[in-house]
C-alpha cells in the first residue's frame, strides 16, 4: 500500500506547485502594472477616481480639453466634457464637441468591407486587382497577389507610415493611388507588420467600385444613420464646417521643447484639412462623444444595433481575430486584427484602437468580457500614453484592483526620454559644422519629375524670398528656407518637407543644379525631381 500512497502524494505536490506558478498569491503584486485587488469600489466611487484622473492627466499634459464617455453593463455612466474647446474663448467641452477621431476611422473602413462581404460583392480573400485592374506596387509578384484582407492589417510589405504626408504636398487620394508603384517594400510581403495608413485608398476605392457610391457615402448610409451617429461628420470640408459654426474644439499642437512640453494653438493651414480629406479612408472622420460611444458600443455588442444584426457575428469575428503580433512581453501580448488592437494580459482581452492627427487624439475601446466600453477625445497631439492612462486606470477600477497611478509613470518616462532627446541635440547642434548655401541662381529653373504621376516643380525669386511651386492639384506655392549646405525646407499644410539639391560635384556648387529631392516624413526621401534644360 505504500507506492500508491507515495503517487498520490507526488501528484497532491506536483499539483499544488503546477498552481502557485499558474496563479500567484493573491497578495503578491506580480508585475508593476498588476496591482493588488481589493474590494470593488461603489460606482460612484469608480466615477469619482475617473474623473479626478481624467482632470489630473489634462493638467499634467497640457490639454485643452477632453471628451469622455463609458458605458459598463448596457448604461451610459458618463458622457461629457473636461476643459475648454479652446484657450482663448473658454468654451467648454461637452458630449457634443466635435473631435477628429484619426485613424479610429479605418475600423469604419472595414467594417463596410465586412458589411458588403456579408452581402456577397465581394470577399476578403479577394485580389485587390480583382476589383481594381490598374492597381500597380513596386513588386509585380505582389501586385499579383495582395488581397483586399492585406490592406486593412498593415501587412503589405510597405514601410511603416510611407505616403502619409503626400497629402500635405497637394497631392489627392488618386495621385497616391497611382503612387504605390513607386515605393519599394521595407520586408517580406506578409512577413511582418508595419502600420500604414495609404493601404486604405485602395481599400475605399474597392468599396466605390462595387457599390457605385463614393467612400463617404457608404460611411454615411450604412454606419452613421443606423447607429444613429447624426451629429459625426468627415473630411477637411466636414471639420472645417463645424470649426465655424464653433461646435468642434480646435486642435493644438504637442511638442517636445527641448525637456519641456509645448502646446500651442494651430490656425488656417497649420490644420491640415486638405490632408484630412486625402487620408480620408484612414483617419478623416469627425465624431463627438456622444456619437464616438455609440460605435464602440456596436462592437461591444458585435455587430448588432438594438434588435438588427448590421454586420454578421461571422464577419465581427473575422474584424475581431488577431493576424499579426505587433508586440509581446512576459506581462501582455498584442495583436492587430483588422483595424483593432487586441491586447491579451491576465486583467482580459481589450480591443482598442487609437487615432492622431494635426491636433488631436482619440482612444476608441472595448471589453466584451467586462461588458464595458469607453472613448477618449483630446484636442492636443499628446501622446498616447495620456489616453492609456485614463483608460488603465477606469479598467483597474471596474476590476477591483487597486489604485495605480499609470499618469504618474507615463508622464516621468516622458521627461526622461524628453532629457535624453535634448542632450543629443545639443550634443549634435555642437559638433554641426555650418556650410553655406548655394547661389540661389544655381538653384532657380523647371524641373520634371521622374514619374508622370509626381508633376513637375519650378523653383523661383519673388519679392526677395527663394520659392517652390509643386504642380499638383493644389499647386501650392510656398518659401524655401535654408537648413544647412544644399538642402532648404518649406512647411505647406502643416507639415515640413526637407528639399536637397544635387549638384554633379556635391562638394561644389559652382554649376546649376542638376534636380532636386523632397523629403517626406521621417527620413523618408521619396522621389527626385531632374532640372529641365
Amino acid at each position: 500500500m505504500i507506492y500508491p500512497y507515495l503517487y498520490r502524494m507526488k501528484k497532491t505536490i506536483l499539483l499544488l506547485v503546477c498552481y502557485a506558478l499558474l496563479f500567484p498569491m493573491a497578495g503578491a503584486q506580480t508585475t508593476k502594472n498588476m496591482p493588488d485587488r481589493h474590494p470593488v469600489l461603489s460606482q460612484d466611487q469608480i466615477l469619482a477616481n475617473i474623473e479626478q484622473t481624467i482632470e489630473q492627466v489634462r493638467a499634467d499634459w497640457k490639454i485643452p480639453g477632453i471628451g469622455v464617455a463609458l458605458c459598463k453593463d448596457g448604461e451610459m455612466l458618463l458622457c461629457k466634457g473636461y476643459g475648454v474647446k479652446d484657450w482663448k474663448s473658454g468654451m467648454p467641452v461637452d458630449e457634443h464637441t466635435i473631435f477628429q477621431i484619426g485613424s479610429v476611422s479605418k475600423s469604419f473602413t472595414a467594417a463596410i468591407i465586412a458589411q458588403l462581404v456579408d452581402e456577397g460583392l465581394l470577399k476578403w480573400q479577394d485580389r485587390v486587382i480583382d476589383h481594381l485592374p490598374d492597381f500597380e506596387m513596386y513588386d509585380p509578384w505582389v501586385t499579383e497577389h495582395i488581397e483586399i484582407q492585406d490592406l486593412t492589417s498593415h501587412r503589405s510589405g510597405m514601410r511603416d507610415d510611407i505616403g502619409t504626408y503626400l497629402g500635405n504636398l497637394g497631392y489627392n487620394r488618386d495621385d497616391i493611388y497611382h503612387m504605390f508603384k513607386l515605393m519599394p517594400p521595407a520586408y517580406t510581403f506578409r512577413g511582418d507588420y508595419q502600420y500604414n495608413n495609404i493601404t486604405f485608398i485602395p481599400a475605399a476605392k474597392i468599396i466605390e467600385k462595387v457599390t457605385g457610391k463614393s467612400w463617404e457615402e457608404n460611411v454615411r448610409e450604412r454606419i452613421f444613420e443606423p447607429l444613429g451617429m447624426s451629429e459625426s461628420t468627415l473630411n477637411g470640408e466636414g471639420f472645417g464646417a463645424a470649426l465655424e459654426k464653433g461646435t468642434a474644439a480646435l486642435p493644438y499642437a504637442f511638442e517636445r521643447k527641448g525637456r519641456e512640453m509645448d502646446v500651442w494653438p494651430m490656425y488656417g493651414d497649420e490644420q491640415s484639412l486638405w490632408w484630412l480629406t486625402v487620408v480620408g479612408p484612414a483617419g478623416s472622420l469627425c465624431c463627438p462623444p456622444v456619437d464616438l460611444i455609440k460605435w464602440a458600443r456596436f462592437h461591444l455588442e458585435n455587430g448588432k444595433v438594438g434588435d438588427t444584426q448590421l454586420i454578421s457575428e461571422k464577419q465581427m469575428n473575422f474584424l475581431h481575430r488577431g493576424v499579426t503580433i505587433t508586440s509581446q512581453t512576459p506581462e501582455k501580448t498584442n495583436l492587430y486584427g483588422h483595424c483593432w488592437f487586441i491586447e491579451q494580459t491576465r486583467k482580459g482581452r481589450l480591443y482598442f484602437h487609437t487615432g492622431t492627427t494635426w491636433g488631436m487624439t482619440t482612444m476608441c475601446a472595448f471589453i466584451p468580457e467586462m461588458d464595458f466600453a469607453m472613448t477618449i477625445q483630446v484636442n492636443s497631439e499628446a501622446p498616447s500614453e495620456a489616453r492609456h492612462a485614463i483608460l488603465r486606470r477606469a479598467i483597474d477600477l471596474f476590476l477591483g484592483y487597486e489604485d495605480y497611478d499609470y499618469n504618474a509613470e507615463y508622464l516621468a518616462a516622458w521627461y526622461k526620454r524628453a532629457d535624453e532627446r535634448a542632450t543629443a541635440e545639443e550634443k549634435a547642434a555642437a559638433e554641426r559644422v555650418a556650410v553655406p548655401a548655394p547661389a540661389w541662381s544655381r538653384l532657380q529653373g523647371h524641373y520634371t519629375g521622374q514619374h508622370d504621376v509626381l508633376g513637375d516643380i519650378d523653383i523661383f525669386i519673388e519679392g526677395g524670398k527663394l520659392m517652390i511651386q509643386l504642380h499638383n492639384e493644389k499647386a501650392w506655392k510656398r518659401e524655401l528656407k535654408h537648413v544647412n549646405g544644399n538642402v532648404f525646407n518649406f512647411r505647406a499644410d502643416g507639415w515640413g518637407f526637407d528639399v536637397t539639391f544635387h549638384f554633379d560635384n556635391p562638394d561644389e556648387w559652382g554649376s546649376l543644379a542638376k534636380g532636386l529631392s523632397i523629403t517626406v516624413g521621417s527620413g523618408e526621401e521619396f522621389a527626385n525631381w531632374d532640372r529641365k534644360l
